[in-house]
């Protein structure tokens, strides 16, 4: 049974995306995902950074065309998470960002949203005949790496950078 479905963020989300951002930074975690939201202050400034990023004429130098989503659940609309697709990639992306990013806000974890989110969008990669999809993780982050394995990952190789190792997966669609 689907629990949550993705959706292209807009001001109706506002107070719940800026709580979003304020509990990974309370908490200080990286919330990947997001489209940039912790490089604005200001909520329509990052609903137009989304749209400026979202196609190759008006991508910010340095990036790829990206579309951002918010991944609510059905019942009740209550933001658990956000994730990127990529539409390319880059060299940098190539090993260690993958077509696809995400978080999942702390309180909302374990509970399968993950697996869910990252379902939905392989559907809208296949739609933009993204195959196959890489899908990276950091060697420590286990859950990370359960999500991509249950959506049909596949381990390429690892990747040392600095202070960590990033896991690359391939999922083919």
């Amino acid at each position: 049974m689907q629990r949550i479905k993705l959706v292209s963020p807009d001001k109706a989300y506002m107070e719940q995306v800026l709580n979003y951002k304020k509990e990974f930074i309370e908490n200080q975690e990286d919330f990947a995902g997001s489209g940039g939201l912790r490089l604005t202050s200001d909520y329509d400034e990052w609903l137009t950074m989304l749209v400026d990023n979202s196609c190759d004429a008006t991508v910010r130098e340095g990036l790829v065309p990206a579309s951002t989503y918010l991944a609510v659940t059905i019942e009740d609309n209550r933001l658990v998470g956000m994730i990127d697709i990529r539409h390319r990639l880059n060299d940098y992306l190539e090993n260690f960002g993958g077509h696809i990013g995400y978080s999942i806000k702390r309180s909302e974890r374990k509970q399968g949203y993950a697996t869910e989110m990252l379902n939905l969008a392989l559907d809208v990669c296949k739609n933009l005949q993204i195959s196959p999809v890489l899908v990276t993780c950091d060697k420590e982050n286990l859950g990370s790496a359960k999500t991509i394995i249950n959506n049909g990952g596949q381990l390429i190789n690892e990747v040392p950078e600095d202070y960590r190792i990033t896991q690359r997966y391939h999922i083919h669609l």
